[in-house]
């Protein structure tokens, strides 16, 4: 069962914008992180950014005041708004959840990923 699915990834010019959307599954449950990670090729996976219950945001230094991260609990749904994209931000997107599942048990789950390339 796919537990989280992930869109908006693609190619985008410099400067550009693109919005990523993570669905996750009912069948998890008291989320209480959402976030996004990415893993260039070469590069160790980072945290983007994540938000909390009660909508406390974190953002890494290199993207703070181009990123910006949101929530619709009621659809259990995070999002990365990117703007004025740099080639460095090119990378595999990863949506990270922590919740709870049918057994009670507290742990992350990860989407499969997206890529988002940022190149002229």
């Amino acid at each position: 069962q796919v537990q989280l699915v992930e869109s908006g990834g693609g190619l985008v010019q410099p400067g550009g914008s693109l919005r990523l959307s993570c669905a996750a599954s009912r069948s998890i449950f008291s989320i209480t992180v959402m976030g996004w990670y990415r893993q260039a090729p070469g590069k160790e996976r980072e945290l983007v950014a994540e938000i909390i219950n009660g909508g406390r945001t974190t953002y890494a230094d290199s993207v703070k005041g181009r990123f910006t991260i949101s929530r619709d609990n009621a659809k259990n749904t995070v999002y990365l708004q990117m703007n004025s994209l740099k080639p460095e931000d090119t990378a595999v997107y990863y949506c990270n959840v922590f919740g709870t599942d049918y057994t009670a048990t507290r742990r992350n789950y990860w989407g499969q990923g997206t890529q988002v390339t940022v190149s002229s």
